[in-house]
């Protein structure tokens, strides 16, 4: 009986499809995600010719994304960037946040 149940057993290539279907089920299971976000969510940044240059700004706003970045590298804190920049939501820079390390997060995968 142990030799009936031993040859049931995948091996070699049928484990390694099985590990193969497993991550392109994650992968497709992410971009899902992605994309749902991407189509049920407003826009966190929008860039335009005719906003800054084209210059990457928080939606609806002209403040650049990157004035966030030079405020977090100079050790200052989310809430002194809104007080800089009223137009700018704490719920847009959580966003962006978010959606910057989900980002990264899959890139090195």
């Amino acid at each position: 009986m142990s030799d009936f149940l031993a040859s049931l057993r995948p091996r070699g290539s049928a484990v390694r499809r099985a590990v193969g279907i497993s991550v392109e089920f994650t992968r497709l299971a992410e971009a899902r995600r992605l994309v749902y976000a991407a189509v049920m969510k407003p826009p966190v940044v929008t860039s335009s010719p005719q906003v800054m240059g084209g210059t990457p700004v928080f939606a609806n706003t002209r403040v650049p994304v990157q004035t966030l970045f030079d405020y977090l590298e100079a050790g200052d804190t989310i809430d002194e960037f809104l007080e800089g920049f009223p137009t700018v939501d704490r719920e847009q820079v959580i966003a962006f946040l978010e959606e910057a390390k989900v980002r990264m997060l899959a890139q090195t995968r």
